[in-house]
């Protein structure tokens, strides 16, 4: 048992001896519900965009010629930045020829679509950045055989002529890549040749560099998410240079970075690194190779399960504060939990973690352990400074022998970036983040907040913005009819939009949609930095300036509030609590309008009351006091009302359906509900009397008749009663009848005949005359059933014109013996026996005859 529990508990004391951020927080703690949920059928205001292409991936936004750039497979487009679907964009093919496509087949790849889903024959545009004011430069993997191009940007035409892009873009689509031009010189990262291991490039340029491969490598199989230029330079004290982070995920074999249940060959970490604009390489070390190459480990929420799928920079144009929001997916090797998290990072932060103490690849152990030992001058990896000029080192060639070697072995830093207050700001279980992007949006009051969008891996975009030490997620918004993955996120503050880049099409959509909330409370509970209520006008205003659009002819396409005559200070806004500032003002929307129910004594009654918002708890009063709670009395509180069950007239009343968030009460339905008595059945009642509503004396005279007609009839039937009594004694005396039994074929027969005649058999001698004349002669015969129908009787002979007693013949008829079996009674044309025949003697024939009869339990009547 305990070999079998060693695995987990190392595991766990693995994970827990990582640095980085306390795991006791409770991860409820960290999920946070979207406030609001919009499903596709209910978007407003936005446009869409789709070519004879897939895959629109590579989004670049120009915002002073408001175009949108897109790169797709086989395809680039220049959109209308203010309008994607106002038919006015620019198209050029640029698709792999039926000669290059042939090659990459025999190269074992296919066009068949795989899980991302993207095809490998064809040419996938992947890079796609504006290269000086005349000319865009784009990257395509082109079937598995790269070219790159740059376009005119005003005709928006591919040249004559094309470069070769092995070196400058993945072979593969489904590779992570990453692109920058700087000041001409083109930055990329990813695994560029068939085959080949990943690197990071500078190309472009007149110092050509990458990582260094020997004797080992700085990148082990990792795949690139994301790269920023930070500038730095700008107003640095100390004549700092600018520098290009990127972000990846690799495989590890430092010391603490795996578990015992993971293999170290197969765990993947996150990473950032980082190389000096300025970097020119070594002279004779490290020569056309980064000297400033340091990279670190990156941890999230739970180091050995985090995947880095996307990450966005803020501000990075002033370093002092860049900061960085990156987007984990946790997984276990077991799957059994699936959530993502996102984390902050400030640049300081990363800055010092690459001024600590450095890593060794440890020979015996074979795996990187933390150096103790001295580090030379100057620092090694660090960027030439003012300092270093004034000592002679004027750039990365001048650096000694001894600073490149200790370069060249020690890339990775021993401590790793932790988040900012060490722990995530979001971890939402079931949502797999594919894409984010962020931009800081000023408020009425003065402070900025950072306001991120989040895409998911079915369709849909999160809207969130940074409160303290977490995230508030304001709405969530499904912007794709069918689940597909967000593959891109464009912010234009200028437009006011939001576009979305997905395998099937581009879609633009606004920043915020303020007039959707109808009243004060609704507009300050969003707590949307967008959004704030203006007193005046009492509506749900956009707080920032929207820039001029005079500058197209082209109608606006989103619908935004204008707000030109509205100082920004008189919004009303709470991004803090999101609950003060309505408390003087009526602003609560119209109040709703009364609905009336009624319903019976013992019926149950729905009262629906739609909660807008996801965060609220609906509560419910009757009569303005008496607050409702499940279960009470017959009530039932639910997601979509108040159910009222076995409805009782202490039911009846007004009743109000609220809101209760964030310390906020807003009423959203009212009723008024009526529960009246059952009406009771109709009792079936007595035909009445024809005297009941007569007078006295009239209903006296109805009952003399009666009484009379009574009289007279009784004295009728007496006569005829006597009339016959004299007619069966004229006749013949009376019949007594005793139990016979007769051979028949086919099975016996039980008789009942007459006590004065014989039994069957023992005399055959009689009247004939008198045998066929009446009743004197015959015999009433019963024959048990058995499994084989009884034969049909003879036919019976014409009746006589008067029977002996007085009554009709008796007729056939089928009786249940013994609750399984049948008898046939009928009467029998056979001659009256000479003999007499005793009771008793005739009764122990019968029975002895019975017990040998066997019945059948479960005989078909039809055969009877």
């Amino acid at each position: 048992m305990w070999g079998r529990l060693w695995p987990f508990l190392l595991s766990f004391l693995t994970a827990t001896a990582v640095p980085g951020p306390s795991l006791r927080r409770p991860s409820r703690e960290l999920d946070a519900t979207p406030r609001m949920t919009i499903p596709y059928e209910e978007l407003s205001g936005t446009r869409h965009f789709k070519g004879q292409a897939q895959n629109y991936s590579t989004l670049l936004l120009e915002e002073a010629s408001a175009r949108l750039l897109v790169g797709a497979r086989g395809a680039l487009f220049s959109l209308n930045a203010q309008d994607i679907g106002d038919g006015t964009h620019k198209e050029i093919r640029w698709e792999a020829s039926p000669e290059m496509q042939s090659k990459c087949h025999q190269k074992g790849k296919n066009n068949q679509p795989s899980s991302i889903p993207q095809t490998e024959c064809f040419n996938h545009v992947r890079f796609l950045q504006r290269l000086n004011a005349t000319h865009l430069y784009t990257c395509g993997t082109h079937a598995f055989q790269p070219l790159c191009a740059a376009i005119d940007a005003e005709a928006f035409t591919l040249p004559t002529s094309f470069e070769e892009g092995k070196e400058k873009c993945p072979y593969d689509p489904a590779r992570g890549f990453t692109g920058l031009i700087i000041d001409g010189g083109l930055y990329t990262a990813t695994r560029y040749e068939f085959r080949s291991i990943p690197d990071i490039r500078r190309s472009r340029h007149p110092h050509s560099l990458r990582t260094e491969e020997a004797p080992m490598h700085w990148l082990n199989d990792a795949e690139f998410v994301f790269s920023v230029l930070v500038r730095e330079s700008q107003a640095s004290p100390v004549g700092d240079d600018d520098k290009v982070y990127y972000f990846f995920t690799e495989r590890a074999a430092e010391e603490g970075a795996g578990s015992f249940a993971q293999s170290r060959s197969s765990h993947r970490v996150a990473r950032v690194a980082r190389v000096c604009k300025g970097d020119l390489g070594g002279k004779k070390i490290l020569q056309k190779k980064w000297t400033s190459f340091l990279k670190a480990r990156l941890i999230c929420h739970i180091p050995q399960y985090e995947m880095l799928r996307s990450v966005c920079s803020l501000q990075a144009d002033t370093s002092a504060h860049t900061h960085f929001y990156a987007a984990f997916t946790l997984t276990t090797q077991w799957k059994t939990l699936e959530a993502s998290a996102i984390c902050r990072y400030d640049l300081a932060e990363v800055q010092a973690v690459f001024a600590g103490p450095y890593m060794e690849y440890q020979d015996g152990v074979r795996r990187w352990g933390r150096y103790e030992g001295g580090v030379p001058e100057p620092r090694p990896g660090s960027c030439i400074t003012d300092s270093l000029r004034s000592r002679g080192y004027n750039s990365s060639q001048d650096l000694p022998s001894l600073v490149l070697d200790f370069v060249k072995l020690h890339p990775l830093m021993a401590r790793p970036v932790v988040p900012t207050r060490g722990r995530p700001l979001l971890l939402k279980r079931s949502v797999r983040y594919t894409h984010l992007t962020g931009t800081p949006v000023s408020t009425p009051a003065g402070p900025t907040y950072d306001l991120l969008f989040l895409g998911t891996a079915d369709g849909w975009i999160h809207k969130a913005v940074v409160l303290g030490s977490g995230m508030h997620i304001i709405e969530e918004t499904q912007v794709l009819k069918e689940p597909q993955s967000v593959e891109n996120l464009v912010i234009s503050p200028m437009q006011h939009s939001l576009y979305v880049g997905a395998p099937s099409g581009i879609i633009q959509l606004p920043l915020s949609s303020c007039s959707r909330y109808r009243s004060c409370y609704d507009c300050i509970l969003a707590r949307d930095p967008y959004c704030g209520w203006d007193p005046s006008t009492h509506a749900c205003m956009v707080t920032t300036t929207i820039a001029n659009r005079s500058q197209s002819s082209s109608p606006v396409p989103l619908v935004l509030e204008s707000q030109s005559s509205v100082s920004r200070t008189a919004l009303i806004q709470d991004m803090e609590r999101g609950n003060r500032g309505c408390e003087g003002n009526r602003d609560t929307g119209p109040p709703p309008p009364m609905k009336t129910r009624s319903v019976l004594r013992g019926d149950d009654v729905l009262l629906p009351c739609d909660q807008p918002s996801n965060l609220a708890r609906a509560l419910w009063l009757l009569n303005g006091s008496m607050g409702l709670s499940d279960g009470q009395d017959g009530y039932r509180v639910g997601v979509d009302g108040l159910l009222v069950t076995d409805t009782q007239p202490e039911h009846s009343g007004n009743y109000g359906c609220y809101a209760e968030e964030n310390g906020l009460r807003t009423l959203l339905a009212s009723y008024s509900l009526t529960v009246r008595p059952a009406t009771p059945a109709p009792a079936p009642q007595a035909p009445a009397m024809p005297g009941a509503q007569l007078a006295p004396d009239v209903r006296l005279l109805y009952v003399l008749a009666i009484a009379a007609l009574g009289g007279l009839c009784l004295i009728l039937a007496s006569s005829l009663f006597y009339v016959a009594c004299l007619r069966g004694d004229g006749r013949g005396h009376r019949r007594k009848y005793s139990l016979g039994r007769a051979s028949r074929a086919g099975g016996s027969a039980v008789q009942l005949q007459t006590v004065s005649g014989q039994c069957p058999g023992e005399d055959d001698d009689g009247d004939d005359g008198e045998r066929a004349g009446g009743l004197e002669g015959g015999c009433l015969q019963i024959i048990p059933g058995e499994g084989t129908p009884a034969p049909p009787p003879p036919p019976p002979p014409p009746p006589p014109t008067e029977l002996t007693n007085g009554l009709v013949t008796l007729p056939s008829r089928l009786r249940r013996m013994n609750g399984n079996s049948y008898v046939l009674l009928r009467q029998s044309n056979n001659g009256v026996p000479a003999g007499p025949c005793s009771f008793t003697e005739e009764l122990s024939r019968i029975l002895e005859k019975r017990k040998h009869t066997q019945l059948v339990e479960h005989l078909d009547e039809s055969s009877v």
